[in-house]
């Protein structure tokens, strides 16, 4: 934790060099989703904590970024619902769980879990039992 925080310590170049490091490179999301549940980056989360925050913060950076400006969305879904299979072509894209829980390739995302989706690649979840909420920010319009 630091005493003196600084969120301008790192460029933003830097912070790409961190993930690269972390990753080894690639952490191979080349035409598949990546989430915070698969072992790639789990092993990654601890070679990027971040020690300068404030008092009572614990922060880490994902193992990801978009390749292209990108626009952000919530959706609320109700129990069930099925998000058939499709893509976004224009870019890369990230969703973040904010409550209930989504099953994707047979793996439950709860709150606080994220997946990374390449541009292009396609892909379809379910919804879980008490529904979802969900935060993304994708680098097309999904409107």
């Amino acid at each position: 934790m630091a005493s003196d925080f600084n969120p301008n310590r790192l460029s933003f170049e830097e912070g790409l060099d961190r993930i690269r490091q972390a990753a080894g490179g690639d952490l191979g999301t080349k035409g598949r989703v990546l989430t915070s549940r698969d072992d790639s980056a789990i092993r990654a989360r601890d070679s990027l904590a971040v020690d300068n925050v404030p008092a009572g913060f614990v922060k880490w950076q994902l193992p990801v970024y978009l390749s292209a400006p990108s626009q952000l969305f919530v959706t609320v879904a109700e129990p069930g619902a099925k998000a058939r299979a499709h893509s976004h072509d224009e870019g890369d894209g990230i969703r973040f769980i904010a409550g209930g829980s989504i099953i994707f390739e047979g793996t439950e995302l709860v709150p606080g879990d994220w997946m990374f989706i390449p541009g292009g690649t396609h892909y379809d979840f379910e919804v879980g039992p008490n529904g979802a909420i969900m935060c993304y920010c994708y680098s097309c319009c999904c409107a």
